[in-house]
């Protein structure tokens, strides 16, 4: 008898394969969640969690086109400071583009030059309100938009700080001269790019966490 028991074994009960199953199912949704990076199962509330990828190169991404735009305005106008200042402009495209060195203490484009403290102040807040945005951030374009605001708003705010007359009053070199429009820079051309590139992607509703909504 002891040694029947002992080749047929103990079964389990119906309460053991119940567990086992679940323990298995759960197991296997974690893993196929974990490495597909989709939505999956939070096991003590039962909600749909989602694991979005990719986080990381999207701000990598952020900072990368900043650091380039930044730099792209700081050499430039640092060449044309050196080299054409207090010249006579230059011709590009004969009367249509021409480089003209000023100095602007208003905002982009050398609008309110009476506000040059005010104008400062916010494109700080621009630059952290823009780091703050990429612990969010999950969607390439709009990593390609804040970057190019970030690297704007750093050229210019540069200036600000830097240059005479003096912290948050200083006046932004501009050089790009086209014909019967403004002097400005290529901060100011990465600022204006940012710009509508949010205002297209909002009217696609595609929002900075990678999400599209319909209105």
């Amino acid at each position: 008898m002891a040694e029947a028991e002992r080749i047929i074994g103990t079964p389990d009960t119906p309460d053991d394969d119940h567990q086992q199953t679940a323990a298995a199912g759960t197991a296997d949704a974690a893993q196929a969640a974990g490495a597909s990076g989709e939505a999956g199962t939070d096991g003590a509330t039962g909600r749909q969690t989602a694991h979005k990828p990719g986080r990381g190169r999207r701000i990598a991404v952020l900072f990368s086109v900043a650091a380039f735009a930044y730099a792209l305005d700081l050499i430039s106008k640092m060449l044309v400071v050196a080299r054409l200042e207090g010249r006579a402009p230059i011709r590009v495209v004969g009367d249509l583009l021409e480089l003209h060195v000023i100095r602007n203490p208003g905002a982009a484009f050398s609008f309110g030059a009476a506000f040059t403290v005010i104008f400062s102040l916010i494109a700080a807040i621009v630059i952290v309100v823009i780091i703050r945005l990429a612990r969010k951030l999950y969607s390439f374009p709009w990593a390609i938009a804040l970057g190019l605001l970030l690297g704007g708003a750093l050229g210019n705010l540069t200036d600000r700080i830097f240059r005479a007359p003096g912290v948050f009053e200083g006046a932004v070199v501009d050089f790009i001269a086209p014909k019967g429009f403004a002097v400005f820079n290529l901060a100011d051309s990465a600022i204006v790019c940012g710009g509508i590139l949010i205002v297209v992607l909002s009217f696609y509703g595609l929002d900075p966490d990678g999400t599209v909504h319909k209105d």
